[in-house]
């Protein structure tokens, strides 16, 4: 007990410092995770639309598919990115294995169906309540996607919150294609992983501080959007 009271006293002093290495594994952390969220939400927004407003043959399965993937494992999803970006590999030539590059691709994987899967649901509650007035409009399926889109856009937040939150909480997939090298690819969780087989948990415990904060900041941003949400939707 009085180890942990010493090294959290510690991860303290580290996070009233402003501790320079800290710091810069902070920032790199939030600028790979909201670069991948930011490449998910160009895809699963469009996609995730697409899918809650159109039918075709097939639709189920595709739905199937894409709610089966939010839980695809981290580990997996590394070691695919990982063979694609290999020296051996089709995309070997760009040179993208152990860079920030390669985990912004690996958590964008893991972001793109949780915020796909959150968009369809959400647009196609709104498609089946307005769908008649869009009919009536003569809307196209480019334009229903647009309007409910825009009219989603709290509830679909709370799925670009909850994507973030996957993507900062990353370990598994990143430390397979980023490494874990100092000054370069070095995030929050593949150092908390470092740090603590190492004995240090200094570092370690002020790290997890800031990822329980941030945990806690987008979990309160997320009801915060829902009753904006519900407001507007009054």
């Amino acid at each position: 007990m009085d180890n942990f009271a010493a090294a959290f006293a510690a991860a303290l002093r580290l996070l009233l410092d402003l501790d320079p290495e800290l710091l810069e594994i902070v920032a790199l952390s939030l600028r790979v995770s909201l670069a991948a969220v930011a490449v998910a939400a160009l895809i699963g927004l469009p996609l995730g639309a697409l899918i809650g407003v159109l039918r075709f043959p097939g639709r189920q399965a595709v739905i199937v598919l894409l709610n089966a993937l939010m839980g695809l494992p981290p580990v997996v999803a590394g070691l695919g990115i990982y063979l694609l970006l290999s020296r051996a590999g089709p995309l070997g030539e760009l040179g993208l294995l152990f860079t920030p590059t390669a985990m912004i691709i690996a958590q964008a994987v893991l972001v793109t169906p949780i915020i796909a899967a959150l968009t369809r649901q959400t647009v196609e509650d709104l498609h089946q309540e307005y769908k008649e007035q869009m009919r009536s409009l003569g809307l196209r399926a480019d334009q229903m996607v647009r309007t409910l889109l825009w009219d989603g856009r709290y509830s679909l937040m709370t799925a670009l919150l909850a994507g973030f939150g996957r993507a900062i909480a990353e370990v598994g997939a990143v430390i397979i294609v980023g490494g874990n090298i100092n000054h370069v690819t070095r995030v929050m969780t593949t150092t908390i992983a470092l740090e603590t087989s190492k004995g240090n948990l200094e570092l370690a415990l002020g790290l997890g501080i800031i990822l329980v904060t941030l945990a806690v900041l987008v979990n309160a941003s997320v009801l915060s959007l829902r009753g904006a949400a519900a407001r507007a939707n009054w």
